[in-house]
């Protein structure tokens, strides 16, 4: 017990233990979210943040298409009718929908049966008429000699006009699928389709996750044999993407642990070194968290994930700290000699980092924050409990021996021209190129796989679903209100249908008619007596009995005392499944869209939009221009960092040329950098530039201890060698971000890996002084 207290890394183990119960206390308390819908930004104007906001969260998210081929028709079939038997019993499910049939026998093929008169298209008094009714009764004949007789008996006899049959038509919408026993198929291929809606939003990724869970089982349970299942959808994607981006930041998490720890052993030869920096590192993970659950009143999955993982650069302060403390130093020795240069590293790598803060991105300003509170926690922690540590344990570098076989590389410095040549050029073949290519289309940059987008296109057509991209906007003081306008506009959209600027629209007064509309409709029908007068008249010397018509004067009237429709009364899930993406209120207001067909005319569709009051929203040209503006606010406030960082260090330093040499060295990394990412044919994002921000980090470090006034040849190779082992570290962790499947990880860890290894050239060829001393001498 006596040696276990003597033992010189009992601090340093405590110090750790107690950053890591702080860290689990702190993740323990705050409100982590995994709903993208709070990592994205929000639109310009107000029409556009609602639709922003019903495209992320809205119940259009939760709609699911699944495709079932690599079978035959038959067995297809059989499988498609398996899974949806089992899905529509699965209260994950709203509802789910694989053919006409699974319409006629729901909750809402019977409400749209009782209320056929009063919703669908076309109800006029002349509907009722003899000759009308008689026209109808012949067609009904035919219809009873074909091979559609057991629907026609169903359907024909108790709704002579039609009228349902032309809402489940309308219901049906323009889908060119086929039926196949049954079955919904794709028109042109052997694919069996399922539509379901589930519970959960599609952001909610927990919910979406189980859901997929049940469409596999579902699926495992229809034997399928060699049949594959597809799936796609707004929810899916999101699933997938988080699913991704789990996985790549675990591989990164254990894969540069392990890295990095070996690096670290074989550098200070000790397993406590290993500990100690993990101290500064858990301490300030967990007061990022706390301020940024204080700050934004929850805590994303996604900012902890890169926080985490910009954190990493916080690792070199430890290191800087150990790297350069001599054998039996005390800590005041240490901190004297590096302690100024450790200052303004912090300083300005933190007001480097103030751009994301005021990106104005949701996301981005969490990472931002959580990113500047955990790199001066963990600076604070490094400077003020840290050299206690190091003392205590007695920690220092293992001797390098001779440092002139290391300091030789000085002499490299005499080729500082031809790196300021380099730098020049990079400015040149911008120039020349037409500067670097920026990605401002939001779709570029979305970490859904191509595939998989084209997946979700093509079951999209084989449904016939409608664009949501381009979509018109009717705002109201009610529902009724926006149905109304919705009617009113209805003329309007079938003239664009007619001039071929699109093949149709989908909105709201389609399926659900407004209550006057429907009161309108009502009084038209007429009583039991005159309509049997004029069925008797309409069925005079035709084959059909007395009183086969029946149950259609039944029907009439009572639809005559049916109470209006509207939507606060449906509750069936296939109408609410339909309605609620079209229908929705928010804030006092209600909205009606307008989600055109085919539309091959935005120009006109628009113009006729605005004509008749209504709003037309281009949701991929206000997500580009959202993206742009956003890109430029980051540019601004990175230079407004940049020129706060510049000011401290001419401060700190105290001369305007030893800060230039700094400043040099870091424009000319990020300048290189730039040059050689777009050579490549990158085209630069916003997620570059949150790189370019942690490249100028870390090569604020880099230039600042080569800056320093370093008294003799131990002291500068002492420098090299930990700034070296930074670098190394460096680009080990974001170097694996390359190797990731989500896209903007991989840019991010491709364009700081290769600017840090730029950062720490240039800020050894510009900021380091020449020695003073001859090599030769101390050999």
């Amino acid at each position: 017990m006596k040696g276990w207290r003597r033992w010189r890394g009992l601090p340093i183990v405590l110090a750790l233990a107690g950053a890591v119960l702080t860290a689990g206390l702190v993740l323990s308390q705050v409100r982590i979210q995994t709903d993208m819908a709070e990592f994205l930004p929000r639109g310009r104007t107000p029409g556009a943040r609602l639709m922003l906001e019903q495209l992320r969260s809205g119940s259009a998210t939760s709609l699911i298409m699944l495709g079932v081929e690599g079978a035959p028709p038959a067995t297809l079939a059989r499988i498609s009718r398996s899974m949806s038997t089992a899905l529509a019993q699965n209260r994950l499910f709203v509802f789910v929908e694989d053919g006409d049939t699974s319409l006629l026998g729901s909750d809402t093929g019977q409400l749209l049966l009782r209320y056929r008169y009063l919703l669908a298209p076309g109800v006029t008094p002349r509907t009722f008429s003899a000759p009308a009714l008689r026209a109808n009764l012949e067609t009904l004949l035919r219809g009873l000699a074909s091979s559609a007789s057991p629907l026609v008996s169903q359907f024909g006899l108790a709704d002579p006009p039609g009228a349902f049959l032309a809402l489940l038509q309308r219901w049906s919408g323009p889908s060119s699928v086929r039926s196949v026993d049954g079955v919904w198929f794709a028109p042109h291929r052997e694919r069996a389709l399922i539509v379901a809606r589930t519970r959960a939003i599609g952001t909610d990724l927990e919910g979406q996750q189980q859901a997929a869970a049940a469409i596999a089982a579902a699926f495992a349970a229809a034997d399928p044999a060699h049949a594959r299942l597809l799936v796609a959808g707004p929810g899916v994607f999101a699933r997938k993407a988080a699913e991704g981006m789990r996985a790549d930041v675990t591989m990164l998490s254990l894969t540069s642990t392990l890295l990095l720890a070996a690096l670290l052993f074989w550098r200070f030869r000790s397993v406590l070194v290993l500990l100690l920096v993990a101290v500064p590192v858990t301490l300030g993970i967990a007061a990022a968290a706390l301020a940024v659950q204080i700050l934004f009143g929850f805590v994303h999955g996604v900012a902890i994930g890169f926080g985490i993982t910009m954190l990493g650069i916080t690792l070199d302060y430890p290191v800087l700290l150990v790297g350069h403390r001599k054998f039996a130093e005390p800590a005041s020795g240490t901190l004297q000699r590096i302690g100024q240069a450790f200052r303004l590293a912090v300083c300005a790598a933190a007001l480097g980092l103030t751009g994301l803060v005021f990106s104005g991105v949701p996301g981005l300003a969490q990472l931002g924050c959580f990113a500047v509170v955990g790199l001066l926690t963990a600076a604070a922690v490094t400077r003020w409990v840290l050299p206690h540590l190091i003392v205590a344990a007695n920690l220092a570098p293992v001797s390098g021996g001779d440092p002139a076989h290391l300091l030789r590389m000085e002499r490299w410095r005499a080729w500082r021209g031809w790196a300021g040549a380099l730098a020049i050029a990079a400015i040149a073949g911008l120039a020349v190129t037409g500067g670097p290519r920026w990605e401002t289309r939001l779709a570029a940059l979305s970490p859904v796989p191509e595939r998989d987008l084209a997946l979700d296109a093509a079951l999209r057509r084989d449904l016939g679903a409608p664009n949501t991209v381009q979509v018109g906007l009717v705002q109201g003081g009610s529902d009724q209100a926006v149905l109304q306008q919705q009617e009113q506009l209805a003329p309007a959209i079938d003239a664009l249908t007619a001039r071929r600027v699109l093949a149709g629209a989908d909105f709201a007064a389609r399926y659900l008619p407004s209550v006057a509309s429907q009161l309108a409709r009502q009084a038209m029908l007429p009583n039991a007596g005159t309509l049997a007068a004029s069925m008797a008249e309409a069925q005079a010397g035709m084959p059909f009995r007395p009183d086969a018509f029946r149950r259609f004067i039944d029907a009439v009237a009572a639809s005559r005392t049916l109470p209006p429709l509207s939507p606060a009364h449906v509750s069936a899930p296939l109408f609410r499944a339909r309605l609620d993406p079209l229908l929705f209120c928010r804030d006092r207001n209600c909205y009606g869209l307008i989600a055109p067909r085919d539309l091959h005319d935005a120009r006109a569709f628009a113009a006729s939009l605005r004509e008749h009051g209504a709003h037309f929203i281009d949701i991929t040209a206000e997500m580009n221009e959202l993206v742009e503006g956003y890109t430029r606010t980051a540019w601004h406030w990175f230079a407004i960092g940049c020129a706060g960082a510049l000011l401290v260090i001419v401060v700190g330093l105290g001369s305007w040329r030893r800060a230039l040499t700094v400043a040099a060295a870091i424009a000319a990394a990020l300048l290189v950098t730039v040059a050689i990412l777009t050579a490549l044919g990158t085209r630069l994002s916003l997620f570059n530039i949150v790189a370019l921000q942690l490249v100028a980090g870390v090569g604020l470090d880099y230039a600042l201890f080569f800056a320093r006034r370093q008294l003799d040849l131990e002291e500068r190779a002492r420098t090299l060698r930990t700034l070296l082992t930074c670098n190394a570290m460096t680009v080990l962790t974001f170097g694996l971000l390359a190797l990731c499947r989500t896209p903007l990880l991989r840019q991010i860890g491709i364009t700081v890996a290769i600017g840090a290894i730029l950062a720490l050239a240039f800020a050894f060829l510009f900021a380091g002084e020449k020695p003073r001393d001859s090599l030769e001498e101390h050999a």
